[in-house]
């Protein structure tokens, strides 16, 4: 029953509708108190009771003129004292009340019980603008430029300065003569050198068969012996793509070795060459001389000499000199430099001078002693030299 407190002025009482089923608590009500005072009374209700009133509320609402559904008093004292439910912030999507309106929505439309930006309708609402603030997609990449030919290295950093290589092809060969033109390589011995790491990482030997080996007396291959059996062709296999894997070729006596390449089954070499030799200027304290043999260098070095004479067994001497070698990158470094050949310009009493530098005679230029310098070596020589071409050069023996 209503207190006094919520008396409200008299007002012709809505009949109740027939055969209610409403509890006679609540038949007393609608006889005596309008709409809002049922609903009054709804909230003092047992729980049970509250459902069929909620019930008989829906049905006098319907009853009601249009003007009179939606009632302008006051609200409750329970309805005062609960805040007002804050809006659900949207999950990422635009914001489309109007300037002003909070976020409970207009006041002559209050928000669904269960509001929510989320609904279907505000989702439809919001693909146009989450349409247009999303990014663009980039158009098709236009058609790369063909690739530029791979350039070969030429270990020459900033400033005209060389850059130590990281990998050496160490290489050999036994021919059955001096002659390309004419003999032919007979052996192909090979060394895969790691330089920072003092380290062999692959190598590899193999004879080439040819019909006969006039140089059978210097290198001991019977060209019979080169003819038998055996996958040479496998390991010429191998020996290119140890050529691919390095930065450098080097070999002693490099100006002998290199004009084998590119002629019969050996391919053509286009990296750049190092000569042990010529190009490397070894530590005087090792007392070599300036144009030192694969046997003086392994002596000097201490490492054991038990043959000779056979491609493979002169890469490993080397390849063992520069594991005890400290010094092997500064000396891989000035041998890359570019190189010329000088002719020494000496009278034949001051002949010893162009030896102890290093110099040939004869060889490659003839009738002068000559020798392939960088023009810092050059400068430091204690006689004159000029530049020549190495035009009549005769052919460098091998080492």
């Amino acid at each position: 029953m209503a207190s006094a407190g919520d008396q409200q002025p008299e007002r012709q009482a809505s009949p109740a509708p027939p055969d209610s089923g409403l509890p006679e608590q609540a038949e007393a009500v609608w006889e005596q108190t309008d709409l809002l005072s049922l609903v009054a009374t709804l909230e003092r209700a047992a729980p049970v009771e509250q459902i069929t009133l909620a019930q008989q509320i829906t049905r006098a609402e319907q009853a009601l003129p249009a003007e009179q559904a939606t009632p302008s008093e006051p609200a409750t004292p329970s309805e005062q004292a609960l805040p007002p439910e804050p809006a659900e912030p949207s999950a990422g999507l635009p914001d489309h009340r109007a300037p002003g309106e909070d976020a409970a929505g207009p006041p002559e439309a209050p928000a669904p019980e269960h509001h929510s930006d989320t609904s279907e309708a505000a989702l439809v609402q919001a693909a146009p603008a989450a349409a247009a603030a999303a990014p663009q997609t980039a158009p098709p990449a236009a058609a790369l430029p063909a690739a530029e030919p791979v350039q070969l290295p030429s270990f020459v950093a900033g400033g005209g300065q060389p850059r130590c290589p990281q990998r050496l092809l160490i290489l050999d060969t036994e021919t059955t003569g001096l002659d390309p033109e004419h003999h032919s390589c007979i052996e192909l011995g090979a060394v895969l050198f790691d330089v920072p790491h003092r380290a062999v990482l692959n190598q590899v030997s193999f004879l080439i068969p040819c019909q006969n080996n006039p140089a059978e007396a210097v290198n001991g291959i019977p060209a019979a012996v080169s003819r038998l059996p055996q996958p040479w062709r496998s390991g010429l296999a191998c020996f290119e793509a140890m050529l691919e894997a390095a930065d450098v070729v080097l070999a002693h006596n490099a100006a002998f070795d290199r004009q084998w390449f590119g002629r019969g089954e050996l391919p053509e070499i286009r990296k750049p060459w190092l000569c042990s030799m010529d190009d490397l200027r070894w530590p005087a304290e090792r007392n070599l001389r300036a144009t030192p043999s694969v046997r003086d260098l392994a002596l000097a070095y201490g490492v054991p000499v038990w043959a000779a004479h056979r491609a493979l067994t002169d890469c490993i001497y080397l390849a063992q000199v520069f594991e005890r070698c400290a010094e092997l990158e500064g000396l891989l470094q000035a041998g890359l430099e570019p190189r010329q050949l000088y002719r020494a310009r000496l009278s034949y009493e001051e002949r010893h001078k162009a030896r102890e530098a290093g110099f040939r005679w004869n060889e490659p230029v003839s009738g002068a002693w000559s020798r392939r310098l960088s023009e810092r070596e050059a400068a430091l020589l204690p006689f004159p030299v000029v530049p020549v071409e190495p035009q009549g050069a005769g052919r460098r023996r091998s080492a």
